[in-house]
């Protein structure tokens, strides 16, 4: 799940359609402009609204406060056309039709880039300026929005002690048919030019859910070690792809990217700095999906890496992904428990504040780049029409066992189990596992039962269930100092003189 806690509000969500009963017709009309395109364009058409008078709609939607947004799949959107977004389009929570009256903000966008999971951020995407319109009771509006402008790329912020490393990955150019390049941001520790010939160990850190390198670029150094510490470089990843977050797992959408990783971008990381080239120097962490991705990595990996600490890790057992068996027969409603009742799918302590249906439906009019589709590109084989497959049906909720079966091959605890003569001496003291036991997207269940699988296996891993910690809240300051000492134990263990 995200870093970030985008929830949804029900009870905005429930006021937004009861005030469209009496709603007049919307509709969206949007140009793109003669000098914009030099050639038609394939890609998807989203509307964002917003009621705010701050930030920009198309950074939308917030999971805590929806509000209404529209998308349209285009293709061949020439320069100097328009297309318009009616009740023909996707939109959540409504149709266009149904917008309450009152004073609205939008903004659209053209997402037409090949790597970033979030329109509003694609380079190269389209997006217009912020149009204000009035919806009137008894009206009918057509709002005209043109697209005159362009993401521009970030640049990286290199510094001293941070670098941005890239490469052109060929494992994954030759699966898209395209070039593809992979970035990460290097941070050496403080004191890295003074001793030409000290080599270091490395901690790779792998983001959560819409988290990218970028995101380490104003790091400063790494301070010097404290006791029972050694310095480290470190490594941020970006698990950043079009379907969301690629989780460092080769798969049939999003291509070999633990591969790619392994191949490719540790043993640039290793030609370009002074590394411990060894995988007893080589650690891996991450929180949220990036704590999946870190967990999978080394479970995958065994031999390229020295350990992992896994803070709140996205569902590691599919016995219970979010509260819910994949594996049950008859299969099981994403949408309601056995009892009828609205399955929630996220928290604020005990209380639900998030659910399947509602939060589905959202993710589904993003297209790409939602957390529940993201989870599908990786975790699915690609149907006919050459997407990733639906684990359940749209209208009902119910599983697809044989797309349920399929998702075995990514069940970090199946993979444990199935495999565990072969990977019991590989993991020995590798497996770090931390969360909360009020994990906000109840990822709680699966952690707890990983934890019996790998005591049932005899294995020497440590999985901590955090006694009324949240999926954030789990990832302390003193959690961090101890993971480092942790693994400054791990790499003296090996490298006593370093």
């Amino acid at each position: 799940m995200p870093h970030r806690l985008r929830l949804l509000s029900w009870s905005i969500l429930g006021s937004l359609l009861l005030s469209a009963v009496s709603a007049p017709a919307a509709e969206f009309n949007v140009s793109l402009p003669a000098d914009m395109a030099a050639a038609p364009i394939d890609g998807r058409l989203y509307v964002f609204l917003s009621q705010s008078e701050r930030g920009e709609p198309r950074f939308g939607p917030n999971w805590f406060s929806p509000e209404p947004f529209y998308r349209l799949d285009v293709t061949a959107f020439a320069a100097d056309e328009d297309r318009t977004l009616d009740d023909a389009a996707a939109g959540f929570p409504h149709k266009p039709s149904q917008l309450p009256p009152g004073k609205w903000h939008a903004q659209a966008v053209l997402d037409h880039d090949f790597y970033h999971s979030e329109p509003a951020q694609g380079v190269g995407n389209f997006y217009s300026d912020i149009v204000t319109f009035e919806v009137a009771e008894g009206a009918n509006e057509t709002i005209a929005i043109a697209l005159t402008k362009a993401v521009e790329p970030v640049p990286f912020p290199e510094s001293e002690w941070v670098r941005e490393v890239t490469i052109v990955s060929k494992l994954l150019s030759d699966f898209h048919g395209r070039e593809v390049v992979d970035r990460c941001a290097v941070v050496l520790p403080e004191g890295y030019d003074a001793v030409a010939e000290r080599r270091y160990p490395v901690i790779y850190s792998v983001p959560g859910f819409s988290g990218t390198h970028l995101q380490s670029a104003s790091f400063p150094a790494a301070p010097r070690a404290n006791e029972g510490e050694t310095d480290f470089i470190r490594v941020f990843l970006s698990g950043q792809c079009k379907w969301g977050h690629h989780v460092y797992a080769d798969s049939a959408t999003n291509g070999p990217r633990g591969r790619s990783l392994v191949d490719e971008m540790i043993p640039r990381i290793d030609e370009l700095f002074r590394t411990v080239a060894a995988p007893t120097a080589r650690f891996l962490t991450g929180h949220s999906s990036g704590g999946w991705s870190s967990l999978w990595l080394q479970v995958s990996y065994p031999d390229t890496f020295g350990g992992v600490w896994s803070t709140s890790p996205d569902p590691v057992d599919f016995r219970d992904y979010q509260q819910v068996n994949l594996y049950a027969d008859p299969p099981l409603s994403l949408y309601v428990d056995e009892a009828g009742e609205r399955r929630p799918i996220a928290r604020r302590g005990t209380e639900a504040v998030l659910w399947y249906d509602s939060f589905g439906r959202m993710d589904d009019v993003l297209g790409r780049g939602g957390q529940l589709r993201s989870f599908e590109a990786v975790f699915s084989p690609l149907g006919e029409d050459g997407l990733p497959r639906k684990l359940w049906d749209r209208e009902t909720g119910r599983i697809d066992p044989e797309v349920a079966r399929a998702w075995e091959a990514y069940d970090i605890r199946l993979k444990l189990e199935r495999n565990w003569p072969e990977l019991q001496p590989k993991l020995a003291g590798k497996l770090h596992v931390v969360m909360g036991d009020l994990d906000t997207f109840y990822l709680d269940g699966a952690a707890a039962l990983l934890k019996e699988t790998l005591a049932q296996l005899g294995s020497d891993a440590e999985v901590e269930m955090v006694p009324g910690a949240d999926h954030g809240s789990v990832l302390t300051a003193d959690r961090v100092r101890t993971i480092r000492r942790q693994m400054s134990q791990a790499f003296w263990k090996y490298h006593p003189a370093e």
